[in-house]
């Protein structure tokens, strides 16, 4: 392990800043642990159907505050993305390899989980899994992968929104929830929402890249300015405390993204310009920057597979027992609540297996951007490109 540590450390560049690395990690493993915690699978008289803590227990929404991290996920892209296609022009890079680079790296794991799922899926209903079941296994899994159209979409407009001012977008996203929620407009008008909002964050992301943004005093406006107007909407404006879609809700903050979700993702960017400085001096240590490397090397195989982890350890623990708590059971107490915490390092087994088996889908084939340096030491991590 000491070896491995000091081999990623020592093929590290310099120049690296390895705080943009551990706010990626952060969100990514953020958003892992979201659903961890507060997705649960009950079954009921032979089916498994899906449900919320947050439903049974609306108290628990600020739990939703620390786990609803997209808004820093689409700050870091939006901020690399920048300097890299930056730096391909440079490079006399045409776009479209860019583009294809950037986009093979992304979706070429999605397509395994893909592959995977269509064929559990057929051999569960083979096996007389009931339909409903199935349906609500395969939800699980695909519907995170939104974000992913999404984030692919910005990242292909990046030449074009690399200078776009970020309340350009915030704009669009108020008078979108003013027409659809405050006048009663057409509900569909809060699908431009997808794409307007999480635009905000990416193009601070591009202001990031291009030095228009300062840690400490841009930081702090966010932070304050965000925390306050989503206080404000909640408080005053109706808007739902969760940060994430609730069963059974009247609206939802994240499907489509609200113009709450977009102040409290500004107030979670700024919290993430500020804490730069501290990352920076903490990331010196090779044991903690070895830790945020690995995650960010395996980043994409761990957000495509952490709801099969679940998944896995949930159908196969009922299968051979029967209904745990915090498993299998309503998730509307204490009980429940005390319970959960207990699989999570179970998930996290299963999903080191995961990663293990189909790893080597994201790596294959590089990225635009190296944690570490190519041609470091045979077979060592740090060669690998994320």
């Amino acid at each position: 392990m000491r070896d491995l540590v000091r081999r990623i450390d020592a093929a590290t560049p310099r120049d690296r800043d390895r705080a943009v690395d551990a706010l990626r990690a952060f969100a990514i493993l953020g958003v892992v642990c979201g659903h961890w915690l507060v997705t649960a699978l009950v079954a009921d008289s032979g089916t498994v159907h899906g449900a919320s803590p947050l439903q049974h227990m609306p108290r628990l929404a600020p739990v939703s505050w620390v786990f609803q991290t997209l808004a820093v996920f689409f700050l870091v892209g939006g901020q690399v993305g920048a300097k890299g296609y930056a730096s391909a022009r440079a490079r006399g890079e045409s776009y479209g390899r860019w583009l294809g680079t950037r986009m093979g790296r992304l979706f070429r794991p999605v397509a395994v989980v893909t592959a995977v799922w269509a064929v559990a899926s057929g051999v569960m209903l083979a096996s007389g899994v009931d339909e409903g079941t199935v349906r609500t296994l395969g939800k699980l899994v695909w519907s995170p992968l939104w974000f992913l159209l999404v984030f692919a979409a910005l990242t292909a407009a990046t030449p074009l929104v690399m200078r776009l001012h970020p309340l350009w977008p915030l704009a669009v996203v108020l008078h979108a929830d003013l027409f659809r929620l405050g006048f009663d407009g057409p509900a569909a008008l809060g699908w431009i929402n997808v794409a307007a909002g999480w635009l905000v964050p990416y193009c601070l992301g591009a202001a990031w890249a291009r030095g228009a943004l300062s840690d400490r005093g841009t930081g702090w406006v966010l932070l304050l300015g965000g925390a306050t107007a989503t206080a404000g909407l909640v408080l005053f404006a109706g808007y739902p405390a969760a940060m994430v879609g609730v069963p059974g809700g009247a609206l939802s903050n994240l499907d489509p993204p609200t113009l709450a979700a977009v102040t409290f993702g500004l107030a979670q960017c700024g919290a993430a310009l500020l804490l730069l400085g501290r990352l920076r001096r903490v990331l010196a240590r090779p044991v903690v920057w070895a830790a945020v490397a690995l995650v960010n090397l395996s980043a994409m195989t761990v957000f495509l597979w952490h709801q099969t982890a679940m998944i896995v350890v949930t159908m196969t623990t009922l299968f051979l027992h029967g209904p745990l708590p915090g498993l299998h059971t309503v998730p509307d107490g204490p009980a429940w609540l005390l319970a959960r915490p207990a699989w999570l390092p179970v998930f996290a087994l299963v999903l080191l297996v995961c990663r293990a088996a189909f790893g080597a889908y994201e790596r294959r084939g590089g990225g635009s951007s190296t944690v570490v340096r190519s041609g470091s030491p045979a077979r060592a991590p740090e060669s690998r490109r994320v």
